[in-house]
């Protein structure tokens, strides 16, 4: 069992008691994540909410948690959504010590994320409901709270009627936080930030707090808002006084002058903070903090979208809401890494897909400077939970609510969109523009300072005209934006899914592909980048579509990250096509610029030298080990910044290829390709030149029989406390050092001190290995430990062995 769950209650009761301590003078509301001390069943557990309920047998878990991604997998099952067992329903208990001491204060908690068909139940009592897996919500359970007793949280959560495209994980797999609050306090989510009003030496900062009064009798409540700049200095206060009537909800606002503020942007992240007090009869009782930038926000028809009075081309990622081996279950060191590795890409734009995001997403956008596409939902169906006696008009909008109050405050986000590729909407079927424009009044209502789109992949069902509800253009791959631009020429464009080209990292085919959709019975895609879908196409062609009309905005490439679920090419219908079984398809997408563990595929440097031109580029690709292709064709492609190469083989030139801006065949702008290299083993050099000048050079060689085991760690130290994470890349090598691309063999992997196995992975869309364990298999010389910290502090090593291969270690040290 997991060390940090050793003492059920502890680690909970002890932080309640102690913030409530430090709040005896009344001022500051606490919050507790509710992290440890969970016990887990799933599977109908009868009488599970009542607190008499016996669980000694459970599950101890830790939340956020995701009761399918252990598995084991389901080798028959539905690619589509990653072969695992996440339909089903599951229990969660958790005994909380509430002191005495906080009566009389409202009780909150608020739930990230639970799927799916949340109830919550306190001592027994049903407390509230939710629907949306995926959306946040909070309930006021202070009614049902026993203070200075024990009380017993349960939640239900049920998948059997969520729909998905994908794996959507299942159970409480984001956070849950208790709130204590003054009986007159600020709402939850119920401060908005807006800055009406920002010229280049002065901006107005409006600040609307919504102030509750659940107290028995009117109130006089004043509001002082102070605004500290990004170093912490003080910079602006106001005040505004008004009778909160007994029960009742008063929005409060004032403005405040910034003189020369720092402006939020994506080369500067400047984030404000705002502290709202509030005072009671001349009593402070709560306080709260919210962080915000001060940016402009435009997009023009025909010069894309504008930043701060500049023009920023959009280069984006979808990624989807998992992380890989960690599953569904948020973690916030797992999604900065994600966006790091895409920033390092060149990434400045992010759209989540297709569902609310965790708002720790969100929070990790506004720090790293990433702008972000915010969607709530995929299809009006039973991918959102709406089901068939939903009633649409309640469900849109305590959603969206919840989704667009939670979220406004966050300078990252430039656009909201309702929805993705939903069919009926488009063709204004079943009521579909009446159901669009329904969540469109609702996001207007809580944020009318942003624009708003309905992401579209039916070109001809813009002859509807549904882009007159929205603001902006946003559609998915082969130019089908272009019947909606022709008719309506005064909107923005974004291709808003771009690319989906598929590939498997280390993994090349011969002869290359003629046809995009020219797809083996591998079940694998060559990593030469050839291949797409036949609704889709590879990244060049999006690159020249940009060039070629210079008023799109920019790309949101699906996807950034490989993800569980949409094996395209390889899903369930598709390999029985080519006369396999269910058990052929694969468990995992080929989409992602890097596969689901953070290895980069060869395409992270063609993105790359496209979008950090700026910064030298140059990969070489395949690798040079085919001993079974000596005198035959092996094609080399380099992707490189630079425009003309020279390519020599064992220091005989190939020639050289230049880069062509003006063809209409898109890999001709992008890419140098000596398709007719004939292989033999030594070294592969090229030499890139720019503009005439030489840009350098890199070579590539062949190896010699696997020997090594290599390990490195992205990080080496991690805070304690059972969240923090390093990412430990293992790799079979020759006597040299280089890394062997035809190493297969298990890795055994043995973890001493203050750090547990997180998960294992190899980026294989076809493996069905187990995510947790102390062993994993490498794929084409690669794999991943993800090494998660304990409570304790202390060191840590972790080695490796595999058969025939030297053993090594890597030490971390936890804090």
């Amino acid at each position: 069992m997991r060390d940090y769950i050793n003492s059920k209650l502890l680690a909970t009761v002890a932080l309640i008691c102690l913030c409530l301590g430090q709040s005896a003078l009344g001022q500051e509301r606490t919050s507790t994540v509710l992290r440890n001390g969970w016990k887990f069943a799933k599977g109908e557990q009868a009488n599970a909410f009542a607190p008499a309920f016996k669980d000694a047998d459970w599950e101890e878990v830790a939340v956020p948690h995701d009761w399918a991604i252990e598995g084991p997998f389901e080798i028959d099952g539905n690619g589509s959504t990653g072969k695992l067992p996440w339909k089903g329903q599951g229990w969660y208990r958790n005994e909380l010590e509430i002191p005495a001491s906080a009566e009389g204060k409202r009780v909150y908690l608020i739930f990230d994320g639970v799927m799916a068909f949340p109830k919550v139940y306190l001592n027994g009592e049903n407390v509230g409901e939710w629907d949306y897996g995926y959306n946040s919500f909070y309930l006021d359970v202070t009614n049902a709270v026993k203070f200075g007793e024990g009380n017993l949280l349960a939640v239900h959560a049920d998948t059997r009627e969520h729909g998905s495209r994908w794996y959507p994980g299942a159970g409480m797999y984001r956070k849950v936080t208790m709130v204590f609050a003054d009986p007159i306090h600020a709402e939850v989510w119920g401060t908005y930030i807006t800055t009406p009003i920002v010229k280049p030496n002065y901006a107005d900062v409006r600040i609307s707090t919504a102030v509750k009064n659940t107290s028995s009798a009117d109130a006089e409540v004043k509001v002082l808002q102070k605004i500290f700049s990004p170093d912490g200095v003080e910079v602006g206060q106001d005040t505004i006084s008004r009778t909160v009537k007994a029960g009742r909800t008063a929005d409060l606002e004032v403005d405040i002058r910034l003189i020369d503020p720092e402006r939020w942007d994506v080369e500067n992240p400047a984030l404000y903070t705002a502290e709202t007090h509030i005072l009671s009869d001349g009593n402070a009782v709560d306080i709260t903090r919210n962080k915000f930038g001060v940016r402009t926000i435009a997009f023009t028809a025909d010069d894309g979208f504008h930043l701060n009075g500049r023009r920023v081309q959009l280069k984006g990622v979808n990624l989807h809401h998992g992380h890989g081996p960690l599953g569904a279950a948020f973690n916030k060191r797992a999604m900065q890494r994600q966006l790091e590795i895409m920033k390092s890409m060149g990434v400045n734009a992010i759209r989540n897909s297709h569902n609310t995001a965790a708002p720790e997403l969100l929070e990790l956008c506004d720090e790293m400077g990433l702008l972000m596409f915010n969607e709530v939902f995929d299809k009006y169906d039973n991918k959102a939970d709406i089901l068939e006696d939903t009633d649409f008009d309640e469900f849109a909008h305590r959603n969206i609510k919840s989704f667009v109050t939670r979220d406004r405050n966050h300078p990252s986000i430039f656009l909201w969109s309702v929805g993705n590729e939903i069919g009926d909407v488009q063709w204004n079927i079943n009521n579909g523009f009446k159901r669009l424009h329904t969540m469109l009044n609702y996001v207007n209502k809580y944020d009318p300072t942003r624009p708003t789109t309905l992401v579209n992949d039916n070109m001809e069902g813009a002859s509807m005209r549904h882009f007159d509800l929205y603001d902006v253009h946003a559609w998915n791959y082969g130019r089908r934006y272009r019947l909606a631009r022709q008719m309506e020429p005064n909107k923005s464009v974004v291709i808003s899914e771009s690319a989906s080209t598929v590939s498997t990292r280390g993994f090349y085919e011969f002869p290359l592909p003629e046809e995009k959709t020219e797809f083996t019975k591998s079940l694998q895609v060559s990593s030469y980048d050839l291949n797409a879908p036949d609704w889709a196409e590879i990244g060049d062609d999006d690159f020249m579509w940009q060039q070629d009309e210079p008023y799109i905005a920019g790309e949101f490439v699906w996807t950034g990250f490989d993800y569980l679920g949409e094996p395209t090419p390889y899903d369930n219908r598709s390999v029985k096509g080519m006369g396999f079984g269910d058990k052929e398809a694969s468990r995992s997408s080929y989409f992602g610029i890097v596969d689901m563990v953070g290895i980069p595929k060869d395409r992270y440097y063609l993105y790359k030298s496209y979008w950090m031109p700026e910064e030298k580029t140059i990969h070489i690709l395949p690798h040079w080990n085919w001993p079974d292709r000596v005198g035959k064709n092996v094609p080399v492609f380099v992707y490189t910044n630079g425009d003309k190469a020279e390519l020599f083989l064992n220091g005989k030139s190939q020639g050289f290829q230049q880069k062509n801006p003006a063809s209409k065949n898109s890999v001709e702008r992008f890419r140098l390709m000596w398709r007719d290299v004939v292989y033999e083993p030594g070294e592969l050099k090229v030499v890139v030149y720019k503009n005439g000048e030489l840009l350098g050079e890199q070579t590539l060689s062949t190896t010699g029989e696997a020997t090594n085991l290599k390990l490195t760690a992205d990080r080496t130290t991690i805070e304690k406390g059972g969240e923090d994470l390093s990412y430990v890349m293992v790799e079979a090598t020759d006597a040299d050092g280089n890394p062997h691309p035809w190493a297969y063999g298990y890795v055994e992997i043995d973890v001493k001190g203050s750090v547990e196995i997180g998960g294992v992975g190899n980026g294989n869309p076809q493996s069905f290995e187990p995510f947790q364990g102390n062993r994993v298999k490498l794929f084409y010389g690669k794999a991943m430990i993800i090494l998660r910290s304990t409570n304790k502090a202390g060191k840590a090593t972790v080695t490796v062995k595999s058969d025939g291969l030297k053993k090594s270690s890597v030490a971390l040290q936890v804090k």
